[in-house]
C-alpha cells in the first residue's frame, strides 16, 4: 500500500537570511500557530551508504544537508537547494520534523512570532557531529 504523500497547505512565508547561530537560517515573516506544516525537506532521496558520504564532504564545512528518513534511505538537501536545509539546529527548538513515508516535513512545535528564527533539534547519529552553536559555550552535539 502506498503512503500518500502530505502536502503543507497554505504554508506560511519564511525567508533565508544571516543568523546569529550559524550561517544562514530561516526566518518566519508571520506568527504560526502550533503544529503547522511550514516546509517540506526535500531533496534528493539516496540509499544511506551514499548519504554516509555526503556527509562527510558536508560535515567538513561545517554543514549537514542529509537527513535520514529509515535506516535505508536518506534525503539530501544541498540538491534541488531546498530552503528547509537552512533551518538551524537549536537544543531548545519552536519546530520539529516529522515523517510520513518518505516525505520530511518541519512543523511548528510551539506558537512562533513574526520575525522568530526558525529551529528544530537534529538528533543526528555517527560520530562525526558539528557542535551545537544554540548559545555560547553550550558544547552539546545535535
Amino acid at each position: 500500500m502506498k503512503i500518500p504523500v502530505p502536502e503543507v497547505i497554505n504554508p506560511p512565508s519564511v525567508k533565508r537570511k544571516r543568523s546569529s547561530l550559524h550561517g544562514y537560517g530561516m526566518f518566519t515573516l508571520e506568527s504560526i500557530t502550533r503544529n503547522k506544516r511550514i516546509i517540506e525537506y526535500a531533496g534528493e532521496k539516496i540509499p544511506i551508504s551514499e548519504s554516509e558520504e555526503r556527509e562527510e564532504r558536508y560535515l567538513n564545512k561545517g554543514n549537514i544537508w542529509c537527513f535520514r528518513i529509515n535506516q535505508r534511505w536518506s534525503r539530501d538537501a544541498n540538491i534541488g537547494e531546498n530552503d528547509a536545509r537552512f533551518i538551524n539546529h537549536f537544543c531548545t527548538p519552536n519546530c520539529y520534523s516529522t515523517i510520513i513515508g518518505h516525505t520530511i516535513l518541519i512543523c511548528a512545535g510551539q506558537n512562533i512570532s513574526a520575525g522568530e528564527e526558525l529551529t528544530y533539534n537534529y538528533y543526528t547519529e555517527g560520530e562525526a557531529e558539528i557542535p551545537c552553536r544554540c548559545c555560547p559555550g553550550c558544547g552539546n552535539m545535535p
